[in-house]
């Protein structure tokens, strides 16, 4: 999940898909990027691939559907890491 966090245009699309009420058709997603549809279809492959977005066929458009379950799920569990918390968990620095 972290390498797909990695790229800045996929975290670009992460944040479009939310912005759009966490659904857009590949079309769409695809006409808010400047790279080639190649490029875009490559991006949305590696946020599927991680679990990050879900991918549906609806006629003959694709619809990805951001997964704000899994991405809190995980990252979040990252992130409390790093909270004040964390040394009482007998993490060293």
């Amino acid at each position: 999940m972290f390498g797909a966090l990695a790229h800045a245009s996929r975290r670009h699309v992460l944040v479009v898909l939310w912005a759009r009420g966490g659904a857009m058709s590949a079309g769409d997603i695809a006409r808010r990027f400047s790279c080639s549809w190649p490029t875009t279809t490559r991006h949305l492959k590696v946020l599927v691939d991680a679990g990050l977005v879900r991918v549906s066929k609806q006629g003959r458009e694709r619809r990805y559907e951001l997964d704000v379950a899994r991405l809190r799920g995980v990252a979040g569990r990252w992130l409390s890491w790093f909270e004040d918390g964390s040394k009482d968990r007998g993490v060293t620095p």
